[in-house]
């Protein structure tokens, strides 16, 4: 077994922290057909959308689409003031059956974060579909 110092240990540590700081419970990237999908439940979500839009059932299905959020005064600015904060859907399409466009996120655990986003979204009359 090979020995490490503790500074390669924790510069080992930082690079795990940098590399799994969007991770959540776990979940692994994964890259199917050169695209890249933050979990296999991700892609595995976007194959069953693009089977639905090949069947008619849905069409103009899009990933990774970014949402400005609004306040009640405005666009929702970034500390630095300079750039409008966005919710990235993992998923938009229209829905024939509803005749209406939906925004889909697909997740295993909803974070803090997304739970704020979702409710400034429905205050902004966006509705975002949990799969």
């Amino acid at each position: 077994m090979e020995r490490m110092t503790v500074a390669q240990l924790h510069q080992m540590q930082g690079e795990q922290l940098k590399e799994d700081k969007r991770r959540v419970r776990g979940a692994q990237r994964v890259e199917i057909d050169g695209e890249s999908f933050d979990s296999k439940a991700e892609a595995d979500r976007w194959n069953q959308l693009q089977l639905l839009q090949m069947a008619g059932e849905i069409s103009g299905l899009r990933r990774q689409v970014e949402i400005g959020l609004v306040g009640r005064d405005g666009p929702i600015m970034t500390d630095s003031g300079k750039r409008q904060r966005v919710y990235r859907a993992d998923f938009v399409y229209v829905d024939h059956a509803l005749g209406a466009q939906v925004i889909e996120d697909r997740k295993g655990h909803a974070t803090d974060v997304f739970n704020l986003k979702k409710a400034i979204l429905a205050a902004q009359g966006i509705e975002v579909l949990v799969t």
